[in-house]
């Protein structure tokens, strides 16, 4: 039991941190059982405050995953496969690019900008607008291709393809299904990239493995919270949501510029 014990490693973690991090998760995930996104953006920017992004990364991304899958059976019927394809293929197409972007451009003002473009197009869906039919193959390969382009750049892949379904007329369960589905699958994508990079570690699992209770206790509790409210409701809260994570986005984007060069790339 002893060596068992020491053969934990969390990368020294003490149970304040360890404390402090399970809150974060079980409160991102009940977000991302509500709504089908925002736990890696939410998780991410928490831990950060008091751990390396590069340290827990492939951790989010596994319980990412793991947070996805246990809705599947509930979704399946709802997810708009046609337009998942498009995006997919608009996504992987673009991932190379938004990586090369990471290299060589600077990412705290493409930061910004993101955070202000999400905000201003979030809040005139909310004023009301709103498309007639699904968008076109072109405009959904447009939208992957921004998504894989942002998910390359910065790691935040979600706010196009998340303004991509509230603004069509998909409805809240398809929108929400089809988002979940999406990001199974660019997960599982973005730990293939990771693994062959050599980022899994023994100590990314064990910090999986740690946080794995949280997580499906605040996805349990968010995909009940989702089947009781009413869709426009729904729609209102998601779109809210959003901001705050944009108005969170620009904020790391502002800061990494007042910082300077040494500030965190996530």
């Amino acid at each position: 039991m002893t060596s068992f014990i020491e053969a934990i490693d969390l990368g020294g973690m003490n149970a304040a941190l360890i404390s402090f991090s399970l809150v974060c998760v079980l409160g991102a995930a009940v977000v991302r059982g509500f709504s089908g996104f925002g736990f890696s953006l939410l998780s991410i920017t928490a831990l950060s405050l008091v751990m390396e992004p590069a340290a827990i990364v492939p951790s989010i991304f596994m319980l990412e995953v793991a947070a996805s899958l246990p809705l599947l059976p509930g979704i399946w019927r709802d997810i708009h496969w046609r337009s998942i394809g498009w995006l997919l293929l608009g996504y992987t197409v673009f991932v190379p690019i938004g990586v090369w972007l990471l290299a060589n451009a600077p990412v705290a003002p493409m930061k910004l900008a993101l955070g202000i473009f999400v905000i201003a197009t979030a809040i005139m869906l909310l004023r009301g607008f709103a498309l007639k039919q699904m968008p076109s193959r072109v405009a959904t390969l447009a939208a992957g291709g921004a998504s894989g382009l942002l998910n390359g750049a910065f790691g935040i892949g979600g706010p196009p393809v998340v303004l991509f379904y509230f603004s069509s007329p998909a409805g809240a369960a398809a929108g929400r299904a089809s988002i979940i589905a999406f990001f199974i699958a660019t997960d599982l994508l973005g730990l293939g990239f990771q693994a062959r990079e050599g980022l899994i570690t023994g100590t990314s699992f064990w910090r999986f493995l740690l946080f794995l209770p949280p997580l499906l206790i605040g996805v349990w509790i968010g995909n009940r919270g989702f089947k009781s409210v009413d869709p426009a409701l729904f729609r209102r809260i998601v779109l809210w949501l959003l901001v705050v994570l944009a108005v969170l986005t620009a904020a790391q984007g502002l800061f990494q510029l007042w910082s300077g060069p040494g500030s965190a790339e996530i």
